[in-house]
C-alpha cells in the first residue's frame, strides 16, 4: 500500500472535561452525504446476517459491562483507552467533544448530533469518529432495570497508521465520500474482539501482555471492515481528509487566535473553496463554525471550572466583544453564559448531568 507515514498532530488535543461517555461513532457505508436532518438508525435484528447469534454476544458484551460498571457512571479500566459507562435514566443533551475512538452501545439507546446530522445507535451497531469533533450526545434509552450500557475505546492514531502500511487493504475509490463519524453494524468477529477485551479485565495479571494483542485486532478489523474507508482516509498522506486533519489540528491548537481561512487553506495546499467544501464534507460545519464551537465549549469549561465571569472568559477564547461572545453562547447552549452556569452546576450537585457513551 503506497501509504505514507503520518504524524496526527491532532491526536495531542483533550478536552478532558467534555469526552462524552460513549464517544465515537460509526456510519454505513451505504449512508449519503451529510444533509439538513439527516437520521441515521439500524434495527440489528432485521439486518444481520445471523440475529440470535449477534444478540446473544450482544447480551454477554452489556453483562461483561454491567458487571464491573455497577453504579451509573464512567468508569476507567486497567485497559488504557478503555472506558466503560452506565445510566439507569435518559440524560439531557450534552455539549461534548468526540475524539479518535471506537463507541458501544451494549444496552438502551443513545443520540449524537453534529452539525444537522442526528445519529441514533443502540446495540448491535459501533459509532466510530476519526477527528476531535464537537457534538451533542445523550441517552434516549435507559432504566433501572435495563440501564444503559456502552464503552468507549480511544484508537491509537499511529498505530493504525502503521497497521494500514502492512495490511494488503484494496484502494479507495476515488467516489468515497469523507466522514469524520460513521455508523455500521457490528460485525461478529470485531464484537467476539470487543467482548474478550472487556473479560480481559476479569484477568488484571494478564491485561499488560493480552490487551495490547486484542486492541491492535480490533484495529485491523475496523480497517479491514465497514469503517475502513474512512479511517484510510485519514491516515492516507496527501488526501483530502489528512489535509483538512492537519488545518483541524492547528484550529484545535490556536482556537482563540484569529484566523485567515485563505491563509489556512494555503497551509494545506487548498484554495479557499476547495478547502471549504472538504472541511463541511468531513465536519458537517463550516471552518469559523468549527472554531467558534470549540471556543465556545473552552469558555462553558472555564467559567464552570475556574468561576471566571463572561467578560474575563470571552477575551481568554478570543473574542474581542462580550456581547457577541454572549449572543453565540446563548446560541449555542440554550442560555445566556451566566444563566447556564447555574444551570450545569445544579445538574451536576445533583447527580443529572452526566451524558454516557
Amino acid at each position: 500500500m503506497p501509504f505514507l507515514i503520518l504524524v496526527l498532530p491532532f491526536l495531542m488535543f483533550h478536552h478532558q472535561k467534555l469526552i462524552c461517555l460513549d464517544a465515537p461513532d460509526v456510519q454505513s457505508s451505504s449512508a449519503s452525504p451529510i444533509s439538513a436532518s439527516l437520521t441515521l438508525s439500524f434495527n440489528f435484528r432485521n439486518k444481520s446476517p445471523h440475529p440470535g447469534e449477534l444478540t446473544m454476544s450482544i447480551e454477554t458484551l452489556a453483562y461483561e459491562i454491567g458487571r464491573i460498571a455497577q453504579n451509573d457512571g464512567d468508569h476507567q479500566t486497567g485497559i488504557p483507552r478503555l472506558t466503560l459507562h452506565r445510566r439507569s435514566a435518559t440524560t439531557e443533551p450534552m455539549h461534548c467533544i468526540y475524539g479518535l475512538g471506537l463507541g458501544i452501545t451494549a444496552q438502551g439507546g443513545k443520540q449524537v448530533t453534529l452539525g444537522e446530522q442526528v445519529i441514533a445507535y443502540g446495540p448491535g451497531q459501533s459509532l466510530l469518529t476519526t477527528v476531535d469533533l464537537p457534538v451533542v450526545s445523550h441517552v434516549t434509552q435507559a432504566n433501572l432495570a435495563q440501564p444503559f450500557l456502552g464503552m468507549m475505546l480511544r484508537l491509537d492514531g499511529s498505530a493504525l497508521v502503521q497497521l494500514a502500511t502492512e495490511m494488503d487493504l484494496p484502494p479507495l475509490s476515488r467516489e468515497q465520500v469523507p466522514r469524520a463519524i460513521s455508523l455500521s453494524l457490528l460485525e461478529a468477529p470485531l464484537l467476539d474482539a470487543l467482548t474478550r477485551l472487556v473479560q480481559l479485565l476479569n484477568e488484571p495479571q494478564l491485561i499488560t501482555p493480552i490487551a495490547p494483542l486484542i486492541q491492535r485486532e480490533i484495529m485491523v478489523r475496523l480497517l479491514s471492515g465497514p469503517h475502513g474507508p474512512y479511517l484510510r482516509q485519514l491516515v492516507a498522506a496527501g488526501s483530502p481528509s489528512h489535509q483538512i486533519a492537519q488545518a483541524m489540528a492547528w484550529l484545535k491548537q490556536n482556537f482563540s487566535r484569529d484566523v485567515l481561512i485563505n491563509e489556512l487553506a494555503a497551509s494545506v495546499h487548498m484554495s479557499p473553496s476547495t478547502f471549504r467544501q472538504h472541511f463541511r464534507n468531513l465536519t458537517g460545519m463550516s471552518p469559523v463554525q468549527y472554531q467558534r464551537q470549540l471556543r465556545l465549549q473552552e469558555a462553558r469549561q472555564l467559567m464552570l471550572n475556574q468561576a471566571l465571569d463572561a467578560s474575563s472568559t470571552a477575551a481568554r477564547v478570543g473574542y474581542e466583544s462580550a456581547s457577541q461572545f454572549s449572543r453565540d453562547y446563548s446560541r449555542l447552549f440554550g442560555a445566556p453564559p451566566q444563566r447556564d452556569i447555574k444551570r450545569m452546576q445544579h445538574l451536576s450537585y445533583g447527580g443529572t448531568e452526566q451524558s454516557a457513551s
